[in-house]
């Protein structure tokens, strides 16, 4: 787990964010798109996207900060923020109530007194620096078979996963979200 606000520029991370309880809450709020749009604000936070899978209950992610005034923490703080937003508002518009419910029940007594409402992910995230190029491409490895592998099942094989940097790395096919290929930061 990070634990520091530090953040070397020019490394790449290999971070993950789960979902409290390891709930689906990007399948049942139908929130995959909120994670989207955080991809695609974090070049003007100053950091790119290496790679990445959305599973219905986490997320993991290879970054690349580039800017000295935004330690990765913040990055991913803001991005749990934004996407908790969207993930709450998704389940009330869908009237999924008990879910809001186990969610409340997550908050602890100190952050409910700050006016939080919702526990919607874990309170750390996970990240990992990787430390040379067999790293990367065993975290991408990683990233990209996950949705294939044990009780997931969710494609038949793992390019044909929507929620993932697979296509680009296996296929060539450039999608809507902006990927930076790991060998053009890496070399």
């Amino acid at each position: 787990m990070l634990h520091t606000l530090q953040t070397e520029l020019h490394e790449v991370y290999f971070c993950t964010v789960t979902c409290y309880n390891w709930l689906p809450l990007f399948e049942e709020a139908d929130a995959y798109a909120s994670v989207y749009r955080w991809f695609n604000n974090l070049k003007h936070d100053g950091c790119l996207l290496l790679g990445y899978v959305i599973m219905p209950n986490h997320f993991h992610v290879l970054l690349f900060p580039t800017h000295s005034g935004t330690s990765l923490s913040k990055i991913i703080g803001n991005g749990k923020r934004f996407m908790a937003y969207s993930i709450v508002s998704g389940l009330k518009k869908q009237g999924k109530t008990a879910m809001l419910e186990i969610l409340a029940k997550g908050v602890e007594r100190a952050e409910q007194l700050k006016g939080k409402n919702h526990q919607v992910f874990k309170l750390s995230f996970d990240a990992r620096k990787c430390y040379d190029e067999k790293m990367i491409e065993q975290k991408l490895e990683y990233i990209h078979h996950n949705p294939v592998r044990n009780k997931w099942n969710l494609a038949n094989d793992f390019t044909e996963y929507q929620h993932s940097s697979a296509r680009y790395y296996e296929l060539g096919e450039v999608g809507d979200i902006a990927i930076c290929h790991y060998k053009s930061v890496n070399g």
